[in-house]
């Protein structure tokens, strides 16, 4: 988690999966204050295009839809922020070993089945893929992360995902080190501060 005043344009992307990234645009969860990146539905729509969830020309069309919906646009950012945290609650009780609430993954489970009842086949580069071509809907954005969440949850790279050992940063992130040994979001930041700490208690004590 950086030290610098963060927005979603400047917040690192260091998740590893998308669903992890949109989970580290919050962090402060357990000693609070929580710190918020997502104050806006165009906020949630730089996210989008920063991860490349959408192209910029996506993006200018969703904020119009937006900034002409707003009522719906402020539903649709509360779950957003409603899916980014089951989504926390969920790995994060996997990175310490625990099991997620019932209540959390039939939260994410209901959300990854709508996405998926979403989805069509449509020519890709090359052969075929799956897309969500309903540029109209606002919610359109969480399609793709309920998905992704799914799919992280059943495979194999679950065992790799870890929470930021950083006391009240709450970040989360697949490890992809080879002996799986990372410990911190980021080394320049939360693991660089972890290490003042240890240093600074050493002199202390050695005092």
């Amino acid at each position: 988690m950086s030290s610098t005043v963060e927005t979603v344009e400047t917040v690192d992307l260091v998740g590893g999966d998308v669903a992890l990234d949109l989970v580290n645009t919050g962090s402060r969860r357990e000693g609070g204050p929580f710190r918020e990146r997502l104050h806006t539905y165009a906020d949630l729509v730089t996210w989008a295009v920063r991860v490349e969830l959408i192209g910029a020309e996506e993006g200018a069309r969703l904020r119009a839809a937006a900034a002409a919906r707003p009522d719906e646009a402020s539903r649709v950012l509360e779950r957003a922020r409603a899916l980014r945290e089951t989504v926390y609650r969920v790995f994060a009780a996997e990175a310490r070993g625990d099991a997620p609430s019932p209540e959390d993954l039939a939260a994410l489970s209901e959300a990854a089945a709508d996405a998926a009842s979403r989805r069509v086949l449509a020519a890709g580069r090359p052969g075929y893929e799956f897309a969500w071509p309903q540029w109209e809907a606002l919610e359109r954005l969480l399609w793709p992360i309920a998905m992704s969440a799914a799919e992280l949850l059943i495979s194999d790279d679950l065992a790799r995902v870890k929470e930021c050992a950083t006391d009240n940063c709450n970040w989360l992130f697949v490890d992809m080190s080879r002996n799986r040994s990372r410990r911190w979001c980021d080394m320049k930041d939360c693991g660089n501060r972890a290490k003042a700490r240890r240093h600074y208690a050493r002199r202390r004590g050695a005092g």
